[in-house]
């Protein structure tokens, strides 16, 4: 019997990709979408500052090679943020591996949410594209 793959599984759970090449790495898992993809954290992973996040996006997703990352509190209070960079050659339409480090106190809540967004100097609402993934944070003890 043959296994199946259900696509939007397929879609999630793809071979993550090393920081220098953004060429698919054995062994790793990463979640998103056709456009921008997250290596680390993983959903739901317990975070702590400084929270260093990493994956890779198409070349439009960037803006001179850049894209904002944000983290918000259970509450959708913004903790940080900090421009995703690009770790290549950003002018192109192939995946390009990112990466990018967030400061923030420890939040009130115990849940939060990493926004990884597509860099939209038009403003358009079509050109507008978030990636929502949930975190965990650290109690002070850990």
């Amino acid at each position: 019997m043959r296994c199946l793959v259900f696509p939007l599984l397929a879609l999630l759970l793809l071979p993550a990709c090393g920081p220098d090449t953004g060429e698919p790495q054995a062994g790793s898992l990463m979640v998103g979408d056709s456009l921008v993809q997250l290596a680390l954290p993983a959903p739901g992973a317990t975070v702590s500052s400084p929270l260093r996040v990493e994956g890779v996006a198409l070349g439009y997703y960037f803006f001179e090679a850049s894209f904002p990352v944000r983290l918000e509190d259970g509450n959708g209070k913004e903790l940080a943020t900090a421009p995703a960079t690009a770790a290549g050659d950003w002018m192109t339409e192939d995946w390009v591996g990112y990466s990018a480090t967030l400061e923030f106190a420890a939040p009130a809540t115990e849940t939060g949410t990493l926004i990884l967004e597509r860099d939209n100097p038009s403003g358009l609402e079509g050109n507008a594209h978030r990636l929502r993934v949930p975190v965990r944070f650290a109690s002070p003890s850990e």
